[in-house]
């Protein structure tokens, strides 16, 4: 020890786990979690998905019981997704923002029972039309933006007339966030809802697990034309950029754990603004793989996925391993 140089001793400064802890720019807390619930029009649903473990579709009489024991262990917020199975699609969407439909009638449940839990919705209008396609389409099969921004906007302020605190597009259609932010002041929800853009949601290979627990796959084609390109860094940090411009409250990555750079990039061009990303269900679905494999620890595993993320630049997460680090950070 006596050649080396001060400076090439680092060890000593990690050698005890309290001294390991320090290390981190931020520290995981509870808060930082968002956990993603599906809910569907059967009311009484509790369904396992089969690609996603240990998730459920939940009907909306499901919900309390369990949703008590999470909260109780310190949940904070959820995002939900409507999976409707028996109502009749259309073109535009229309199932979205209906009043007996599931989304709507679990904020009023949720507020009612856990006024303090924080509800965030997911708006997109895959799940409720005919076609699967995120926005409203030309006769020839391609997304007729216009007509698509305006349906998204409409959906949004309806969920924040039913009492959301966020409002989530996941469409990736062009000047939604605008679109959004100005239907939310003209209704008087301006000051009173968050808007969380999907600001750089890449066509990923890792959507699969949920597209089959919502229901959205598209019936035709693929979204690669609205979703990001696996290679367009240049287009995420645009998009970024144009999402803080109209409005957006906070900026999300869409994966995580493949985008690590679109996420330290966002918290570079979006230094002033709340960052989440989404560990998505193929990420959730391989974690568990691996481990079921005994390739790795699951804890060890999902702790070393989500520090990537924080150490990034990320302060909220969404994934489905939030009931986990509710009993692991207590």
């Amino acid at each position: 020890m006596a050649s080396l140089d001060i400076s090439s001793v680092l060890q000593g400064g990690y050698q005890h786990p309290v001294s390991r802890s320090w290390q981190g720019r931020r520290q995981l807390t509870k808060s930082m979690f968002m956990y993603p619930l599906f809910i569907t029009d059967d009311p009484d649903a509790s369904v396992l998905i089969p690609s996603l473990p240990g998730q459920r579709r939940w009907g909306v009489n499901k919900l309390v019981a369990f949703l008590e024991p999470l909260v109780k262990k310190g949940l904070s917020s959820v995002i939900l997704f409507g999976v409707p199975l028996s109502c009749t699609k259309d073109g535009r969407g229309g199932p979205a923002d209906d009043v007996d439909g599931p989304v709507i009638q679990a904020i009023k449940i949720i507020i009612a029972r856990f006024p303090n839990l924080y509800i965030a919705c997911d708006v997109c209008l895959c799940e409720y039309t005919d076609h699967g396609h995120c926005g409203i389409l030309n006769e020839d099969g391609t997304v007729n933006t216009e007509p698509s921004v305006q349906r998204i906007a409409e959906v949004a302020v309806n969920y924040a007339k039913a009492g959301a605190h966020c409002i989530a597009p996941s469409d990736m259609m062009d000047g939604r966030i605008k679109a959004i932010k100005r239907g939310l002041i003209d209704a008087g929800y301006g000051n009173k809802v968050t808007l969380m853009s999907y600001s750089a949601k890449f066509a990923s290979s890792l959507y699969g697990p949920f597209r089959d627990a919502a229901g959205s796959a598209p019936a035709f084609g693929d979204r690669k034309c609205y979703q990001l390109p696996p290679t367009a860094k240049g287009l995420a940090r645009r998009a970024i950029l144009r999402d803080v411009a109209e409005g957006a409250d906070i900026i999300m990555v869409k994966p995580a754990l493949p985008y690590l750079d679109i996420i330290a990039d966002a918290a570079e061009l979006a230094s002033d603004h709340p960052l989440a990303c989404y560990q998505v269900s193929g990420e959730f679905a391989m974690i568990h793989a691996g481990a079921a494999a005994g390739v790795y620890e699951l804890r060890n595993m999902a702790f070393e996925s989500v520090e990537s993320m924080v150490r990034a630049g990320a302060t909220l997460i969404l994934t489905y391993f939030t009931p986990e680090f509710l009993d692991w950070l207590s």
